[in-house]
């Protein structure tokens, strides 16, 4: 095989076109909602079972999804699931009512929860550990990027043709990925003549412990209960970012469609910096302040936690152009805390084990999430959002006092890996 220069970048690269297709397939419902009640006849009740059947599905088949990476390879495992959510999103194409929606969405959400284990995968694979943090920034700044891009490309394509061909034209670009993906994606140990000494890979021998054995392994470790703790905390921001801050603009601050649709995305917009920044900030820590690489990881998402504070004021202020702002500091800053645990949790685990690992913690966030967006439901009608924005606030604070009282637990695994020969 040729070699390729600079070849970690541009799987990198590869992966961060993976998630902005799946978050384009993910926000396409959303975008189309309006248009579908109308012409499919669904009430309100039943489009919050169609969104509920994504999440449930979601959140029940990350562990499974990283298992089979962890499996099968990351090459023919994205590609597998990336080629499943894409047909998934194409049937939407075939609904008459609401029941064929909530089947064909609850199968997207299957298939896309593969999306993190497999990109975290390979990511593992490719970058040591001092360099992983950069990587997965990038990797993560998909996700905001496709959520801004999904309404106008969504409703350009049904304005010209048709909402059907909108689910068609999207799915097709997912499976024209996941071909890419497959042709063009080696594990680095394939062919180890293929890569360039600066950009030498993490090598490392698959993982010959049953699958119910690695995934008892994974529950009962310490480190996955402190990362899973962390994760509960921090994964209701980003829920409430995506499903409530719309309908916050709306009723509390008195915009219309317009002048939501102007500044609702620039949230999004400040989470891919942030993401990107957070990156970069734990090998700066680790380099300037010669902080061991795990620490440095910590003390990034305390930075980020320390930022959250300002979302608290969301609720207080008068202007609502101030509150956009503040929400603007909220994405970025969760997305520093998002990218730097995300990242963590690959380096605790040792690489055969890395897709498992953060299924099963992504999987404890989700539900978390879910599960706030629920209350949100139920008490925002009778004390309003600005308590909602104070609790995200504490949330990060708390996830962050968590990793640091598990700093040294954390530390240990990450090191007693790295000399197994899964990190460097």
């Amino acid at each position: 095989m040729k070699r390729v220069r600079h070849a970690r970048w541009w799987i990198v690269a590869l992966i961060s076109c993976g998630t902005i297709i799946n978050y384009l397939a993910r926000n396409s419902l959303a975008v189309l909602a309006p248009q579908l009640q109308h012409v499919l006849s669904i009430t309100i009740p039943e489009y919050s079972y169609v969104i509920g059947a994504f999440q449930l599905a979601y959140a029940l088949m990350q562990p499974a999804c990283g298992l089979v990476v962890d499996r099968v390879g990351v090459r023919l495992g994205f590609a597998l699931f990336g080629a499943i959510w894409s047909l998934a999103l194409m049937g939407h194409a075939l609904v008459t009512g609401w029941i064929g929606l909530a089947f064909f969405r609850g199968l997207l959400g299957m298939s896309e929860a593969a999306m993190v284990p497999a990109g975290m995968k390979a990511i593992s694979e490719w970058f040591p550990l001092r360099d992983r943090s950069t990587a997965t920034g990038w990797f993560n700044a998909g996700t905001s990027l496709g959520s801004a891009l999904a309404p106008p490309l969504i409703i350009a394509i049904s304005l010209a043709s048709s909402w059907q061909m909108s689910f068609v034209a999207t799915g097709a670009i997912g499976l024209l990925w996941a071909a890419v993906w497959y042709l063009v994606y080696r594990s680095p140990g394939a062919n180890r003549a293929s890569v360039p000494q600066p950009d030498a890979p993490i090598l490392s021998g698959p993982d010959r412990a049953p699958p119910r054995a690695a995934a008892r392994a994974i529950l009962t470790s310490r480190r996955f209960r402190a990362l899973a703790t962390a994760r509960v905390f921090i994964d209701p921001t980003w829920q409430t970012l995506s499903f409530w801050v719309p309908l916050y603009l709306a009723r509390v601050r008195g915009m219309d469609l317009k002048h939501i649709a102007m500044f609702a995305w620039l949230p999004f917009l400040a989470a891919d910096f942030g993401g990107v920044f957070g990156g970069y900030l734990s090998p700066l820590l680790a380099r300037r302040l010669r902080m061991s690489v795990v620490f440095s990881r910590i003390a990034g998402v305390a930075v980020g936690a320390v930022l959250m504070i300002a979302v608290s004021s969301v609720g207080l202020v008068a202007s609502p152009y101030t509150a956009i702002l503040l929400l603007c500091i909220g994405g970025f800053a969760h997305q520093m805390i998002s990218v730097l645990h995300t990242t963590l949790s690959a380096d605790v685990f040792p690489l055969a084990q890395v897709g498992t690992a953060v299924g099963f913690i992504g999987q404890v966030g989700w539900i978390s999430g879910a599960a706030f967006s629920l209350a949100i439901g139920q008490v925002v009608g009778r004390i309003g959002f600005t308590p909602i924005f104070a609790c995200l606030s504490v949330f990060d604070l708390i996830a962050a006092a968590v990793l640091l009282a598990s700093r040294r637990q954390l530390q240990a695994t990450a090191t007693e890996t790295a000399e197994r020969g899964f990190a460097f």
